[in-house]
C-alpha cells in the first residue's frame, strides 16, 4: 500500500535506522559550537525535522533542553513515546513560530533535502534564523547534488532488522535520479512480520541535491551573519566530489530576528 512519507515509516524508523551514527554527528556539532564561543550549558536548542528523535535525544543527554519539531504527526508519536521528558511540536520547516529564541537550532541527516525548491530552503533558513539568538548558531547537513545522483552504490539498499517488541521489518529501498526533475526519488518497501501479522506499504520520498554554491544565496537571504561549509568529520573545506556538506551558520550578535 503506497503511503505519504514519514507516515508508516515511523513504527519501523528507528528499527531500520539503529546504527545511525546520532551520537557521533551531536559530538560533531557541539564540539564546533563550544570552539566557536557558543555557551552550552543551560543553552535551549531547537531541533527541526527532528522525526522520531535521534539525534534529539543526543543532545538532550548533554544537558540541552531541547525542544523538537517535525511536519509528521506519526514521527512525532514514537519521539514522544521514546523521550517523554522532551516537548515536541508539529510545524513545516518553512512557516513554523514558536515562542521562544534558541542558542542552537540543529536540522540533521539531509532533512532540508526533502525541500524540493531554493525558494522552500531559503523559507526554512529564514524561519531557523528568526529563532536564533543574537550569536545563535544553526547547524544542518544536505546532500549535495552528486550525493543525490549516486545515494546508494547500486541504488538499492536491503536488509532485515528486529523490532523491539518482537517480529522484524524487511526494507528494500530503490533509489533513482530522475534526470527530468533533477530530484532524488527513493521507493521505501517495508514488509513488517509483528505479533502474527504481516502488513507491507511503500513510500516515496524525494530530494533535491545542494552544492555549496547553492547554498550562499539562501543563507544571506535569511539574514545569517557569516556561515561556513564543511565537510565531517574533520571541518575540512568541501571536496568538489563530496556527496554531503554540514553548515555551521551564525546569527548577527547584535540583533535577534523577528517572527
Amino acid at each position: 500500500m503506497q503511503r505519504p512519507p514519514f507516515t508508516a515509516l515511523a513504527a519501523v524508523y528507528d528499527a531500520i535506522m539503529a546504527d545511525v551514527e546520532y551520537d557521533y554527528w551531536a559530538d560533531f556539532v557541539l564540539t564546533y559550537a563550544r570552539d566557536g564561543g557558543l555557551t552550552l550549558e543551560g543553552a535551549a536548542a531547537l531541533d527541526l525535522a527532528c522525526g522520531t528523535g535521534g539525534f534529539t535525544r543526543e543532545l538532550a543527554a548533554t544537558g540541552l533542553r531541547v525542544t523538537g519539531l517535525d511536519v509528521s504527526e506519526d514521527m512525532l508519536r514514537e519521539a514522544r513515546t521514546r523521550l517523554p521528558g522532551v516537548e515536541f511540536v508539529a510545524g513545516d520547516l518553512r512557516t513554523f513560530t514558536l515562542p521562544g529564541r534558541f542558542d542552537l537550532v540543529t536540522c540533521v541527516f539531509d532533512s532540508l533535502n526533502n525541500l524540493l525548491s531554493v525558494e522552500d530552503l531559503t523559507a526554512a533558513l529564514t524561519r531557523a534564523q528568526a529563532h536564533l539568538k543574537p550569536g545563535g548558531l544553526l547547524v544542518f547537513d544536505v546532500n549535495t547534488r552528486l550525493g543525490v545522483r549516486e545515494l546508494w552504490e547500486g541504488d538499492a539498499i536491503e536488509g532485515l532488522a528486529p523490532l523491539p517488541g518482537g517480529g522484524e521489518v524487511h526494507y528494500h529501498w530503490s533509489h533513482h535520479h530522475d534526470a527530468a526533475s533533477d530530484l532524488g526519488v527513493v521507493q521505501a518497501f517495508c514488509r513488517v512480520e509483528e505479533g502474527g501479522e504481516l502488513r507491507e506499504f511503500v513510500e516515496t520520498h524525494r530530494e533535491r541535491g545542494y552544492d555549496p554554491a547553492d547554498l550562499e544565496g539562501p543563507l544571506q537571504h535569511a539574514g545569517f551573519a557569516r556561515w561556513e561549509i564543511v565537510e565531517y568529520p574533520d571541518y575540512a573545506p568541501p571536496m568538489p566530489d563530496v556527496p554531503r556538506v554540514w553548515v555551521f551558520a551564525w546569527a548577527a550578535e547584535e540583533a535577534g530576528a523577528e517572527t
